[in-house]
């Protein structure tokens, strides 16, 4: 068996099916033994882009993706989506051809040390050779999704691939989750117990199936309101009464739940990395006064807040063996749902054509199990406040790295694993043009996903922010793109919108469309002015 089929079938048993990227004669082996394996490789428009399709099938398959790129500038496109798996922990396995070293003493065109750039970035970096293969592939899978998942990233030299392997399999099997035993549990247990205004704060550690029983049984069992990052929305039923919906992002939100969180005696953290948080959340609880309960993944080195307790392992495990056996009175006052009914004042659905309008006909309109993206920008912002995420991973985005043109390849690649589920992006106009070649992609493979593009010829929120502190306008405003005909010439559906009543038709028609839509929600510049 070639090592390229070792490394193929090791990804298949670990669930993998799609493969993303760009193949160049580097890279031939391989494409050739994912086909063998049963992986389907998609051809994308760009390395960064297919990360992120790749990205979009891990979080429905659970299994990690897979980007391919062939040597130098292939491989070094990917970089970006790297560094954003590794911050928002998506196992993805990047795989990248290169010149055989023997080669590369006495050849320069395209050689570059690729393994030392990729190290930076990711969770680990092999070079497959033909006596190890079986070795690093499962080594690879393990780094890539035990623990805090991450990327690992795999240089394959051109020989090795088509070498004879030594082996083959699965050397050991999978790590077994750990929980906490011993005084620092029974203390923590005890803390929960007699708690009188204990709170959840959920992450990214934490969002799973698993982890969002885990997360509601606490809610319930606590009587404890629940702020969640805003990668973890959903973990809670962002319609429970405890729901207090996803926090980082918005000042105005940040000013109706950090008084809540001083509040707290408890803080029970559950996956919660902050990572994804502003500044305002350095520090948001002060240990030494409020008793708080920490829960990761993996150790605490970001030093951006401390706890009382801290506890790593499996998160949803743990945060159950701390839980009282019976439900507690706790919150006696109007706190919570005072704080719930502030949060709806401050994010209203909308009177006039805006932002908020449209979010708001899109949820309305929009299947109740819809798959939402979205990219960094203004819209961003106001549509993780006011988007209702019922179940985990309803709203994808880039949390950590916060990374433009993210939301339209995560789009097509949860519609790549569920052709028949409604899936829409949401994308500003400059977001949108960053990767509307991957359109050809989505037309392709007969994708039927809807991509909503807020329309403002600005970069929004740097425009507010360059007008907050009084700068003259500068490299912030564009010349304004006909979005809908874009779509219309890539061979989808493209209508633009200027009112609630178009809106809602243009979601409707989408819905029965039978290819990609591309719908330009045309807004002010300003638009976004006190939203958030």
């Amino acid at each position: 068996m070639r090592s390229a089929d070792v490394l193929a079938k090791r990804l298949y048993e670990a669930g993998c099916r799609y493969a993303f990227g760009l193949p160049g004669g580097e890279v031939l082996t391989i494409l050739d033994a994912l086909r063998k394996a049963g992986i389907e490789f998609i051809l994308c428009r760009h390395e960064n882009a297919a990360g992120f399709m790749a990205e979009g099938t891990y979080h429905r398959t659970g299994a990690p993706g897979i980007l391919l790129g062939t040597v130098g500038p292939g491989a070094l496109n990917g970089i970006n989506v790297v560094e954003n798996a590794r911050e928002d922990r998506v196992p993805l396995i990047v795989i990248s051809g290169c010149v055989d070293p023997e080669t590369a003493q006495t050849y320069t065109h395209q050689v570059l040390d690729q393994t030392r750039v990729f190290e930076s970035v990711s969770k680990a970096s092999f070079t497959l050779n033909a006596g190890a293969a079986h070795v690093i592939a499962d080594k690879a899978i393990g780094i890539a999704t035990e623990g805090r998942p991450g990327p690992v990233h795999i240089d394959i030299p051109i020989s090795v691939a088509d070498a004879e392997s030594a082996g083959e399999g699965v050397l050991r099997p999978d790590a077994q989750p750990m929980v906490p035993t011993g005084p620092s549990l029974e203390a923590a247990r005890a803390a929960l117990a007699g708690a009188k205004r204990p709170l959840i704060i959920a992450g990214l550690d934490v969002v799973s199936d698993a982890g969002a029983a885990a997360v509601t049984q606490a809610a319930e069992i606590l009587g404890a309101p629940v702020i969640t990052s805003y990668k973890a929305k959903g973990v809670l039923r962002e319609d429970h009464p405890l729901s207090l919906g996803g926090a980082g992002l918005s000042p105005k939100n940040d000013a109706i739940l950090l008084p809540l969180i001083a509040k707290a005696d408890v803080i029970l953290s559950i996956g919660y990395d902050p990572v994804e948080m502003r500044q305002g959340w350095q520090t948001p609880w002060n240990p030494s006064t409020q008793t708080v309960i920490d829960i990761t993944a993996a150790p605490n080195h970001h030093y951006m807040h401390q706890a009382t307790y801290n506890f790593v392992g499996d998160c949803a495990a743990s945060a159950l063996a701390m839980l009282p056996d019976e439900p507690i009175e706790t919150w006696a006052g109007t706190e919570v749902s005072d704080t719930v009914a502030a949060l709806a004042s401050a994010f209203p659905k909308g009177e006039i054509w805006g932002p908020a309008q449209a979010i708001t006909v899109c949820q309305e309109t929009l299947p109740a199990d819809t798959l939402a993206t979205a990219d960094s920008g203004a819209h961003r912002i106001l549509l993780s406040q006011m988007w209702q995420c019922n179940f985990p991973r309803a709203l994808t985005q880039s949390s950590g790295f916060c990374t433009m043109g993210c939301a339209v390849p995560l789009a097509m690649g949860l519609n790549v694993v569920e052709p028949e589920r409604t899936v829409v992006s949401f994308s500003g106009d400059a977001g949108f043009l960053m990767v509307v070649g991957e359109l050809a992609t989505a037309a392709e493979q007969g994708l039927k996903t809807i991509f909503v593009v807020f329309v403002d010829a600005s970069l929004a929120l740097i425009e507010l922010k360059q007008r907050g502190r009084q700068l003259p306008n500068v490299g912030v405003d564009f010349q304004r793109t006909d979005v809908a005909a874009v779509g219309r010439a890539f061979g989808g559906n493209g209508v633009s919108v200027a009112s609630a009543d178009a809106l809602r038709a243009a979601l409707t028609e989408a819905q029965s469309a039978d290819s990609f839509t591309v719908i330009a929600v045309e807004i002010d510049k300003h638009a976004y002015d006190g939203a958030f």
